[in-house]
């Protein structure tokens, strides 16, 4: 196991509580905690000025670092925005990207230049992506190419509040708020009870006090690669791999919960947890006696057709399919039907 991963285990395993390891990093966490309300506070008293877009602007965030499930919340937003009869953009920092300055993700787009998260969530939805440092920029950029959308779904930008938006949207995971402290003594990246308009719980019973839905969670069949890059949704049922010798790979914030999630399916697996965001330039897999290689969609969108790590014919994409309450939905089709109302009323006058 790579040492950025087991020194993120440890993190992962000492925010959980508040103990010796915790403890030591606590004085740290007022430093981090005061200027993360300081960033905050500019905004709120006009110290800084906010970017408002011309569409409504909904965010999809967490208060807690690492992976909480804003990824397959934002695919399940747009998916059910468009269904509702939206035409919704994303915007995205996109993490751990080569390049520089404004892009729009296509369907080509290296996942190296535009960030793994972004080209997942383009392949996902079919929906505009831009990529940015600064997402109001990303969000002008965007609607500048694509002047048909309705409203622009925020990918990570609740600690962000140069943009200005009209929904915002908390997701919590099984762990809710950890110990309750600060980084780096704690998981929180900002006030545990900061508000929201909605809360969405990617887990299987809220884990805060706040009132919220679930998403129900489940994996997929597994797809092999080079099908799946095409666009296929059907595979092998994982229930066909139980006497299959099997190597699970995952470069995620999380890899543990996929890993125990291919193991309730009846999987008996070797795990090989990589750092999240992971940059393959080596199979890792390589070597290794499985007769199959099972991927999460992340690891996926890096390794594209054509390319020398994706000739491995027993590699196998897993897909998360996450689906929150159909209420979650209702209420934000309700409040962007509230902040047009209110935009048109202000237009009156």
């Amino acid at each position: 196991m790579p040492v950025s991963v087991r020194v993120a285990m440890r993190l992962q395993a000492a925010w959980s509580r508040r103990g010796p390891l915790a403890c030591v990093l606590w004085p740290l966490s007022w430093l981090y905690r005061a200027l993360a309300t300081w960033h905050g506070r500019a905004y709120a008293w006009g110290l800084r000025p906010r970017e408002r877009l011309p569409c409504p602007v909904v965010v999809v965030g967490n208060v807690v670092a690492g992976g909480a499930g804003k990824t397959p919340t934002v695919i399940a937003t747009v998916r059910a925005l468009r269904a509702a009869g939206e035409r919704p953009g994303i915007v995205s920092r996109g993490y751990g990207r080569s390049s520089r300055g404004l892009c729009e993700v296509t369907s080509h787009s290296p996942a190296t230049e535009v960030g793994d998260e972004p080209l997942l969530m383009h392949l996902r939805t079919g929906a505009p992506v831009a990529v940015g440092h600064h997402r109001a920029a990303a969000g002008r950029f965007l609607l500048a190419r694509h002047p048909e959308l309705t409203v622009i779904v925020c990918d990570d930008g609740l600690q962000h509040p140069r943009l200005a938006r009209d929904v915002e949207v908390l997701v919590f995971d099984e762990r809710g708020i950890g110990n309750g402290w600060w980084l780096p003594a704690g998981p929180l990246r900002d006030h545990a009870d900061r508000r929201a308009d909605l809360v969405l719980y990617n887990a299987p019973a809220a884990s805060t006090a706040r009132a919220g839905w679930l998403a129900r969670r489940a994996l997929g069949p597994a797809i092999p690669l080079a099908q799946w890059w095409q666009g296929a949704h059907t595979g092998r049922p994982l229930s066909t791999l139980a006497d299959t010798r099997v190597l699970a790979v995952a470069g995620i914030a999380h890899p543990q919960r996929y890993f125990d999630m291919l193991r309730a399916a009846g999987l008996h697996l070797d795990t090989l947890a990589l750092a999240d965001h992971h940059v393959y330039t080596e199979a890792p897999w390589r070597g290794h006696p499985a007769d199959v290689v099972l991927l999460t969609e992340k690891d996926a969108v890096k390794l594209p057709p054509g390319s020398a790590l994706a000739s491995d014919p027993r590699l196998h994409v897993v897909a998360l399919d996450f689906e929150p309450d159909p209420h979650y939905h209702l209420a934000l089709q309700h409040l962007l039907q509230g902040v047009r109302a209110a935009q048109a009323a202000q237009e009156e006058h």
